[in-house]
């Protein structure tokens, strides 16, 4: 069964700093061995965080690239894609874009903003993916 996990930005530094919530997730999914693929908004939300994953966790360099930019991407373990590539879906997906991802995936992690104003697009893609059957969880941050 596919399951789509919401995760409420909650804390402190995850309001300052949504995209911090965003390498927490990879983290925790490169722990548990799951290829990972990040779908960016657009191409400067890609690098903002390629930039933050370097910095993330100092005891720790967490392997990622973005899509298109080396030929070995296949290994990386988190992927980070563009609208404008076409990155091959893999079983984690953590989706940062307005519209739910189409394709073959086990899961989707979407992260939902702070700001109860910008959470109605959210609710749409919960219906959706309520709709298509996947079990749904929501996560506090």
């Amino acid at each position: 069964m596919q399951r789509a996990h919401f995760y409420l930005i909650d804390k402190p530094r995850f309001r300052e700093q949504p995209l911090l919530l965003v390498c927490e997730l990879a983290k925790r999914a490169y722990a548990a061995e799951l290829p990972t693929l990040v779908l960016a908004r657009d191409r400067a939300q890609a690098e903002a965080l390629d930039d933050l994953l370097w910095a993330f966790d100092p005891d720790e360099y967490l392997p990622h690239q973005i899509a298109g930019e080396d030929e070995d991407e296949d290994e990386a373990p988190v992927l980070i894609a563009t609208p404008d590539t076409d990155a091959a879906l893999r079983p984690l997906l953590i989706n940062l874009r307005d519209e739910p991802p189409q394709g073959a995936f086990d899961r989707v992690l979407e992260v939902v903003p702070a700001d109860p104003a910008a959470r109605g697009p959210l609710r749409e893609r919960w219906k959706h993916y309520q709709a298509l059957g996947f079990e749904l969880k929501k996560f506090d941050m």
